[in-house]
């Protein structure tokens, strides 16, 4: 692997420094190079690339809007041996403490950037001589991406859409519940469903959806700080309700009250939060039971009850 990188990366140095680590999903390790210090992901399975795609488009999506730091990504490489490494900037992290309030505001930063860039565009086009094209982004209209992402290592439909609705209820919850029932063939869990899904309208009466960037996967896990703010990183993006993002970093903890007031202080909360919060936390509890099996079922079982009363 070290000389497919070094080819690669154009380097004759690649020296390992600090400690190899990783999540449940990849191994990571930080290499010193000619051209300075970069950061490998290493997965050996069959689905690597799709999942390494996903997360170097997720990443240079979310660092060309310029509100919310994270590590720029370099190159996805095949290994000869099969899977794939994922090379990005390296940077020094520590645990998120004093810029929770920071990640708060840039975070609805990032949410609001479609949105404001409408407005621009909007206000641009009523200005003489000026009109399309002006903007640094071409401007989302829908929800879904450019390819799909992975959230752990189960691949997402990021089909476009025009409606949030139909998207979430399909390309995420029917999603994770066909793989329920592949694996566990759960009739409770389906039952549910069948009432569930035809309530889902519901639960977005008078409340104003507009595509927002997503992170996709912002639990504790998957943020820190560096000297000079906050950091977010292994996102598996889409273009969604911004409120489904603040499902996951409550099931899990490692946020404190400075980043939701700061967030809700540019995104207020709209009626009927704390229902679409659970409908949210439904797609991650359905998720981890895919992953990690019939713990999370429970939870996911609750919430669907809790729906329907």
């Amino acid at each position: 692997m070290e000389g497919k990188l070094k080819k690669e990366l154009g380097t004759t140095t690649l020296k390992p420094v600090g400690h190899a680590g990783g999540g449940c999903i990849s191994e990571g390790q930080s290499y010193d190079t000619d051209h300075g210090r970069v950061f490998v992901k290493i997965n050996h399975k069959s689905g690597a690339k799709l999942m390494f795609d996903g997360e170097m488009l997720s990443l240079e999506t979310i660092l060309k809007t310029e509100t919310v730091k994270v590590p720029k990504p370099i190159k996805v490489i095949d290994l000869d041996t099969g899977g794939c490494v994922f090379v990005m900037e390296h940077l020094d992290m520590k645990s998120l403490n004093k810029f929770s309030k920071q990640l708060g505001e840039q975070l609805a930063d990032l949410h609001l950037h479609i949105k404001r860039q409408m407005e621009k565009q909007n206000k641009d086009q009523q200005t003489v001589g000026k009109g399309a094209g002006q903007t640094e982004m071409a401007p989302i209209e829908n929800y879904g991406f450019g390819v799909n992402t992975c959230c752990g290592y189960l691949a997402q439909n990021n089909d476009w859409q025009s409606d949030w609705v139909q998207f979430y209820s399909q390309q995420r919850l029917q999603h994770q519940l066909n793989l329920v029932e592949k694996s566990h063939g759960d009739r409770e869990a389906r039952e549910l469903w069948a009432k569930l899904q035809l309530k889902i309208p519901e639960f977005f009466t008078n409340v104003d959806v507009f595509p927002a960037l997503l992170h996709g996967d912002l639990w504790g896990g998957n943020v820190a700080e560096y000297a000079n703010g906050p950091v977010i990183f292994d996102p598996a993006s889409f273009y969604g309700h911004s409120e489904f993002e603040l499902a996951i970093a409550g099931m899990f903890g490692g946020f404190n009250s400075s980043f939701y007031s700061a967030y809700h202080d540019k995104i207020p909360k709209a009626p009927g939060f704390a229902q679409r919060n659970q409908l949210y936390q439904l797609f991650h509890y359905l998720n981890h039971w895919n992953h990690f099996g019939g713990g999370y079922r429970g939870s996911s079982i609750r919430i669907m009850k809790d729906l329907l009363k």
